[in-house]
């Protein structure tokens, strides 16, 4: 008779001791899962230092798989774009990874700037409006970093603006008034469009410091000196024949390395495809095999990666120059610095000021030689392999709008202008 109470009550106390340890299980989890959290936001916040954007996206795979599996409650299903990063729900409980999302996608995005293209008509009004005010307007237009438009590079209000400060030199030539280039806020203006994901300021936009640099290249050395490639080499125009690369930005890239060889430069064009089959991981992609290429031909002295831009379907980046029809042209810098997050530590970037001045003397010798050729200097916050040699340049080659000819034309006059900064002839 005392079996059957104590049976009932071992039995009681069994189920009892089976939910207390069920419940000491999941504390114990939750315990043990706290430091392989923090783990994984120490990944999170410092794997890009360790190994650039592989580290980063390892360390953010696990840190969201951590959470997706142990805490699905905190998870949102809605992802950012591909990219495999959590947002919204994650966000707001956990800070850290609301306030770092932007650094995670800092290579995985393209020069997508159409809509600031199509701003472009708006841009011109504003312009014209510009033009009938006073000097003391110029003053109230400060450092317009923050606004999300593209300009077109001399536009029409813009050199009507201008007349005061170009002057027809020899019926080829027109003198810039670099002495006005020395007021930031005018540079900013007429030279560059700041992209709103970062800022600068007048330490790093001197111009009298960035047309100083001496940017010559050494054409006696064994090998190449100039290297061409193409992070998005898919990048085609209005009337390119799909499979045929000659008809894209791959071919106006083999035109321009013809031209640079007759100008006596010897010049490696790498036809890599970094950009397949995912265009937004291409930047990551291209890096390790761009730095292999420079360490096995010490002799570059420049890395140019030549692009095709992207706008709406209702722009037209045209110009003439020498009676030909030509795509215009836009000189990209990457600052490794946004507006959110100040320098970007895993970004960087220990030769910015070289590039902004290579940029810079390839615009003003541009404006001097080949008026309307050029749009204003893009800005943006992020890196886009410009670190691996000082004399980087990112080019935009026209859009896709324009034609196939358009594009090899517009290689005539950089290729040109590209010889007069390297050979010093520019000033």
């Amino acid at each position: 008779m005392r079996n059957r109470p104590r049976s009932k009550r071992f039995s009681g106390y069994g189920r009892n001791w089976s939910s207390h340890r069920k419940r000491s299980r999941n504390l114990l989890l939750f315990v043990v899962m706290i430091p392989v959290i923090m783990a994984g936001s120490c990944l999170y916040q410092w794997g890009g230092m360790l190994w650039d954007g592989v580290g980063l996206e390892l360390s953010v795979r696990f840190y969201n798989g951590v959470l997706n599996v142990y805490m699905p409650g905190f998870m949102s299903t809605q992802k950012e774009g591909g990219n495999g990063i959590y947002k919204d729900v994650t966000a707001s409980v956990y800070p850290a990874i609301g306030a770092n999302e932007t650094l995670l996608w800092y290579e995985s995005q393209t020069e997508d700037l159409a809509d600031y293209e199509n701003l472009a008509a708006q841009e011109n009004a504003s312009a014209q409006k510009m033009i009938a005010e006073n000097e003391n307007a110029k003053e109230n237009s400060g450092n317009n970093s923050d606004t999300p438009k593209m300009d077109e590079s001399l536009e029409a209000g813009e050199k009507e603006d201008e007349k005061e400060d170009i002057a027809c030199a020899d019926g080829k030539k027109k003198t810039i008034n670099r002495k006005k280039l020395q007021d930031f806020d005018y540079l900013l203006q007429h030279f560059y469009q700041v992209d709103n994901t970062t800022t600068i300021g007048s330490d790093k936009l001197d111009a009298e410091k960035l047309l100083s640099y001496d940017l010559t290249v050494d054409t006696q050395v064994d090998g190449p000196q100039i290297l061409i490639y193409h992070t998005h080499s898919q990048e085609g125009y209005r009337d390119s024949v799909e499979g045929d690369p000659s008809t894209t930005v791959v071919g106006v890239g083999d035109y321009l390395t013809e031209l640079l060889e007759k100008k006596g430069y010897t010049v490696l064009h790498d036809t890599g495809t970094y950009d397949l089959p995912d265009r937004d991981r291409a930047y990551s992609t291209a890096a390790p095999y761009i730095e292999q290429i420079l360490e096995e031909n010490p002799s570059i002295q420049v890395v140019i990666d030549l692009h095709r831009d992207g706008v709406g379907d209702d722009v037209r980046l045209v110009t003439e120059q020498n009676g030909k029809k030509m795509a215009k042209i836009m000189f990209f810098n990457g600052l490794s610095h946004t507006t959110a997050m100040g320098d970007i530590p895993y970004l960087k970037n220990p030769y910015i000021e070289d590039n902004l001045a290579m940029s810079l003397q390839m615009q003003v010798a541009a404006a001097e030689y080949y008026p309307d050729l050029t749009r204003k200097i893009y800005l943006k916050g992020y890196r886009f392999n410009m670190h691996f040699c000082p004399k980087s340049m990112l080019v935009e080659v026209g859009a896709q709008t324009n034609t196939v000819e358009e594009a090899m034309n517009s290689m005539e006059p950089l290729a040109d202008l590209l010889d007069k900064v390297l050979s010093g002839n520019n000033n």
